[in-house]
């Protein structure tokens, strides 16, 4: 059958197959994992060449040449037979390096290079994230800019309240999105390496190595750093470790993960909200459906899209806690195969969240007109106590019975046209009616302006987009030219 290869004969992660970008799939690749193991191992002889081992120029020269060349097939079946991956891989690159055999992972445990690679994956997924939430970040903060002074209905309780502007609702996800950024930094940057450290984390292996030699011990550990640094690894070493690194690193970088997911819940929750009253929707391609059976629907399908997938990245952060719980002394191996999933699942969501993210914010359609339907349909009530005061400048009294009563009256008569009748907002209607105020009929546009409502949201938005947004997105300036067009 045309078209039925083999990789439609099993299960495959939609976060692949369907949603994630290239740069986040290859950054949990087994090619990413495997060679880099092979560097770490190439790193560790030099090292050990260095300090006086019997390792020679044409080991390590053989390693050099043989770190991308990976026969998988190999080492599956070295894996199948040894159930252990990690000298599974030893075997598959000693059988290209035959006479660097003897040397490869010498001294080390599987550790060295498990937990070593994993933290280079987590600070590379950050390094793929970050300008994408800046990204994001950007184009929300022109979006509140550009709208900084329209008028919209605030809504508490997703009741009608007291106005707001669109540019200032924006400033509200913005805020929680430059808290990500910091949270996600700071994740970053507290990243170490393992280093090498031996199977319980006491160097012990090295020490024999080394005949005793503590200083030797150090500086194979230095020199190792110093191989990666340039190359992919966190600022420093940890100082002690277990066989592992503490798994409560993991629950720091999930847990900020978790952190932005449930941001871009709340963001998309509300565009969504906005595109039932079809006052802002996400954008919309000409040949897009929006339903198979009702074709003039048009679903916010990526708003939709976001909250599903943040759903289970929040969901994703409850197995580094319960892994980290559960490591008993200096470690278990349960750990294992939950982090297999759990570390690049987090990582490809927030990925792919993210750049669905910076689509929608990249085609927001506003609706104005529909924005003022419905605050000419609620401001009334809202302008109660405008009116009121508006006659006591007139001359009235503010506690004069008739003003209140006629006031209250309107309100609960006009209510009852628009929840019981099914009518239009008809206060002010009644007010112009009533002689009583006569003095302010030519009053009631500038009163009942929206404008003279939003207070001081369109300072707010230029203060807050000058002094804590712009800053957070300088390190990121050149990188906000990419465009997200989104792919099945």
């Amino acid at each position: 059958m045309e078209g039925s290869g083999e990789e439609f004969m099993k299960y495959r992660s939609p976060l692949v197959s369907r949603y994630a970008s290239k740069e986040m799939a290859f950054n949990f690749s087994d090619m990413k994992k495997f060679t880099t193991w092979r560097r770490l191992w190439l790193y560790l002889a030099k090292a050990e060449k260095e300090l006086g081992l019997p390792i020679t120029d044409a080991q390590v020269s053989e390693m050099e040449s043989h770190l991308e060349d990976i026969d998988f097939i190999m080492a599956a079946d070295e894996e199948r037979k040894l159930r252990h991956d990690v000298m599974a891989h030893v075997h598959t690159f000693a059988h290209c390096c035959p006479t660097a055999a003897p040397i490869i992972h010498l001294g080390a445990t599987s550790c060295y290079v498990g937990d070593n690679t994993d933290l280079i994956m987590l600070r590379d997924g950050f390094d793929i994230l970050l300008p994408k939430l800046a990204r994001v970040i950007d184009r929300l903060a022109n979006f509140a800019e550009k709208y900084a002074d329209l008028p919209t209905l605030g809504f508490t309780h997703y009741q009608p309240a007291q106005l707001t502007t669109v540019g200032k609702r924006a400033c509200l996800w913005l805020q929680d999105l430059v808290m990500d950024m910091r949270n996600l930094q700071r994740a970053r940057e507290d990243l170490r390496f393992r280093g090498v450290k031996g199977t319980t984390g006491t160097q012990a292996s090295f020490l024999q190595l080394f005949q005793g030699d503590h200083e030797k011990v150090n500086a194979a550990a230095s020199k190792i750093y110093a191989s990666t640094l340039a190359y992919f690894i966190p600022s420093v070493s940890y100082l002690v470790t277990g066989q592992t690194y503490s798994r409560k690193v993991d629950i720091d970088s999930l847990c900020v993960l978790a952190s932005l997911a449930a941001t871009v819940h709340k963001i998309c929750t509300d565009i969504r909200l906005l595109a039932n009253l079809k006052e802002i929707e996400e954008p919309f391609e000409k040949e897009q459906i929006g339903s198979s059976a009702m074709p003039y629907k048009r679903n916010p399908m990526r708003a939709e899209r976001c909250c599903s997938l943040a759903r289970h990245l929040m969901a994703l952060v409850s197995d580094p806690l319960q892994t980290a719980a559960v490591q008993w002394l200096e470690r278990t191996l349960d750990d294992s195969a939950n982090r297999r999933i759990s570390l690049p699942e987090s990582f490809l969501t927030a990925d792919i969240i993210l750049s669905t993210l910076q689509n929608i914010t990249e085609g927001l359609v506003v609706y104005p007109k529909v924005i003022e339907r419905h605050i000419r349909h609620e401001l009334p009530f809202m302008a109660t106590e405008n009116i009121i005061m508006a006659m006591v400048k007139a001359g009235g009294n503010r506690q004069h019975s008739r003003c209140r009563k006629e006031t209250l009256m309107f309100n609960t008569d006009s209510a009852a046209v628009v929840k019981q009748e099914g009518g239009d907002n008809d206060l002010l209607a009644r007010v112009q009616a009533d002689p009583y105020f006569a003095p302010i009929i030519g009053q009631l546009d500038s009163i009942l302006d929206p404008k003279t409502f939003i207070g001081r949201a369109p300072q707010q938005v230029t203060r807050f987009l000058s002094e804590e947004v712009r800053p957070v997105l300088e390190p990121y300036k050149s990188k906000m030219d990419v465009k997200i067009e989104l792919e099945l």
